[in-house]
């Protein structure tokens, strides 16, 4: 594969030669290949879980309110224990995105990432196997410790080893796959749900498949120079950096490395020094990209797509059907995300989005609002409609706040903060997304259609948020961002004022040792 040559250097910051690498490219599909497991996992349990097979065997209840004569569209859903079993995974997630920080850190990016395939391999056989609920719920904990591991290290890990250039469209690529998993999911739940009584085994053990491949990949992949330079193997990270830019002439790159290494190692705990002022800005905006992330409504469409689509009146495969367009929307929107996100920038994406999704969420809800009551059937033309407002809606998702909600918060942080930043972020999205797939289906029965208009006035404010308060981090090395982003935003440049340090900077300085 032929490597292109550039040199970094917009924005007035430090050139840096080097080309965008086969080994970059190889190192990054491989790598993403993380998405791949998450989104799979996203796909696969909305499937599932409106399959029969699978409700009489672990949710007799809910099989029979589906079934009901006189059901409420609304709620046959509606039903704790099946909520749990989509949800579980993301409580798992945020303890072991924690544990993947000191791991990503102390060990580096690369074994952490393959502890996640090992995590996300056993929980899938778990799954594939289970006999009770228990066995079911302890094998979605599993992958959630592996969904916990792969998103904590995988964007970490594609941002260090990235040309500030290339950094952006390269980051999605692990948005991509996390769309491919989505799209492979339902275009297997389509197919399983013919295979009676065990097509829903096939379907969750098919988790196995992404993780297997990045298991495999991994073990050809190089180390960040980042992590080899702050685990004091500088002579590696020397090598690393020079065969991943494709020069030798690497010089400044390293430097500036090696300059924000010294400054981490002066920081003993990470995790306190998030809390010093000049490190809110990244916070904030990190934690609260995952928030609106989930306020969106995503994974209200992408976990229930078929229970929703049924609950409009599609049979069951009309509904898994109708799915798979949408996956196929997912995956090739966020296609435009790689090509256009280091060219138009972060903010014109997520404004532009955030207009489009206001529009598909409001459309929807009056829709539904009118046409689909309690207990009736929405006329076809209706529903048919609504599919297409939902890849309306879920194409802007896709070249916006769903690659941009991973790709910001890997790249805004210093490094003595990188790590632990980064928990927060990942931990952030994953409460999100477990109080969203616990919470949907019984907020469906209680709103009803109202439920897209509270999702509509979200996405108002997370406009407001991309417009005002969110700065544009394209082209800008990630060692540099302090310097070339914060300090010169016009809101967030006030927490870097020298005489306004707070009580968190004091304990900061107490920690650090005395220069000579």
């Amino acid at each position: 594969m032929p490597a292109m040559a550039f040199a970094e250097s917009s924005g007035g910051g430090m050139d840096f030669p080097g080309k965008l690498t086969s080994q970059v490219i190889v190192c990054t599909i491989i790598a993403a290949f993380g998405g791949l497991m998450f989104g799979y996992d996203i796909g696969i349990s909305g499937g599932v879980t409106s399959m029969d097979d699978f409700l009489i065997k672990f949710f007799p209840a809910v099989y029979r309110t589906k079934h009901e004569v006189k059901e409420n569209n609304y709620c046959k859903y509606d039903n704790q224990y099946l909520q749990l079993f989509t949800s579980s995974l993301y409580l798992a997630a945020i303890l072991a995105s924690f544990f993947a920080s000191i791991s990503c850190k102390k060990f580096g990016r690369k074994p952490t990432i393959q502890a996640a395939s090992l995590f996300f391999v056993t929980g899938a056989i778990l799954n594939t196997v289970a006999k009770n609920i228990e066995m079911l719920i302890v094998g979605r904990l599993l992958l959630g410790a592996g969904v916990g591991f792969g998103n904590q290290a995988v964007p970490l890990f594609i941002s260090e080893i990235a040309p500030a250039r290339y950094r952006g469209g390269l980051n999605i690529c692990f948005q991509f796959l996390i769309t491919v998993g989505i799209l492979c999911a339902n275009v297997i739940n389509y197919g399983t749900s013919r295979m009676h009584p065990y097509g829903w085994r096939v379907s969750l053990g098919g988790a196995a498949v992404p993780a297997i491949i990045l298991l495999i990949g991994s073990l050809i992949i190089v180390e960040t120079p980042t992590s080899l330079i702050e685990r004091g193997k500088k002579d590696e990270g020397l090598r690393t950096l020079k065969k991943i830019r494709g020069v030798d002439n690497v010089e400044k790159e390293f430097d500036e490395l090696l300059h924000a290494t010294e400054l981490a190692k002066q920081t003993k705990n990470s995790f306190r020094n998030l809390m010093k002022r000049s490190s809110r800005p990244q916070l904030v905006c990190a934690t609260i990209l995952q928030v609106f992330q989930q306020l969106t409504g995503i994974n209200v469409i992408m976990f229930y797509a078929p229970v929703l689509f049924q609950t409009m009146g599609f049979g069951g495969d009309a509904s898994l059907l109708s799915a798979v367009v949408t996956g196929l929307v997912n995956a090739a929107s966020t296609l435009v995300a790689i090509f256009t996100v280091d060219k138009f920038g972060r903010k014109k994406l997520l404004i532009e989005a955030a207009i489009q999704m206001f529009i598909a969420q409001s459309v929807m809800g009056a829709i539904l609002k009118v046409h689909l009551k309690s207990a009736n059937i929405m006329p076809n033309n209706y529903a048919l409609f609504v599919v297409v407002l939902v890849c309306l809606f879920v194409s802007g998702f896709a070249w916006s706040w769903g690659p941009l909600g991973w790709l910001i918060p890997s790249e805004i942080f210093p490094l003595e903060t990188r790590s632990a930043g980064f928990f927060f972020a990942v931990s952030m999205n994953m409460f999100c997304t477990f109080v969203v797939a616990q919470s949907f289906l019984t907020l469906l029965c209680q709103m009803k259609s109202t439920i897209f208009f509270f999702f509509a006035a979200c996405i108002v404010v997370m406009g407001a948020f991309a417009i005002f308060i969110l700065p544009e981090t394209k082209g800008i090395h990630i060692d540099e961002m302090n310097e070339r982003v914060w300090k010169k935003h016009w809101f967030w440049k006030r927490y870097f004022d020298d005489g306004d340090n707070d009580k968190g900077d004091q304990d900061i300085k107490a920690d650090q040792p005395e220069k000579q």
